[in-house]
């Protein structure tokens, strides 16, 4: 939806919700936006080179964002008010090519956090709050920026 008029694109959001209330309906809605996944998911899960690096409830993963992809993604969201606007995170280099990945964790090279152990070992995707998972090796430690959830 997100090369569409923004006015048909509200339009088609709310259509997807009414059907989703009304026929008890589920959607794998894949999307590059994440404020229009705010407004209509329950649940997200954010892809970087074709896995899976954060789970969580969307209120959860937007207000407590715990992989540095999340983290930039949510930067990149606009908002007009300035007291709640963030400093977006521009990522450095280039996305990994998915068949040829760099070792450890795919995100290592754009990632500001990534230390030694982030380069030579993968990190599992594992729960660290009643559902939400994530694959960050520091993910406990890190004090990541996310959004208020609306």
């Amino acid at each position: 939806v997100s090369a569409l008029d923004v006015s048909i694109q509200a339009q088609i959001l709310n259509l997807l919700q009414d059907l989703r209330r009304e026929l008890n309906l589920s959607f794998l809605f894949i999307a590059h936006g994440l404020n229009v996944i705010k407004h209509v998911s329950n649940r997200v899960a954010v892809m970087y080179v074709g896995k899976v690096v954060e789970l969580a409830n969307v209120n959860d993963l937007f207000a407590n964002p715990r992989h540095p992809y999340t983290e930039a993604l949510l930067s990149a969201i606009p908002n007009p008010d300035p007291d709640l606007r963030m400093q977006r995170i521009i990522l450095p280099g280039e996305v990994a090519n998915p068949a040829n990945p760099p070792s450890g964790c795919h995100f290592h090279p754009r990632c500001r956090y990534a230390i030694d152990r982030c380069k030579q070992e993968e990190p599992a995707l594992r729960e660290i709050h009643p559902n939400h998972y994530v694959k960050c090796h520091r993910a406990e430690e890190l004090t990541l920026r996310g959004v208020e959830a609306y």
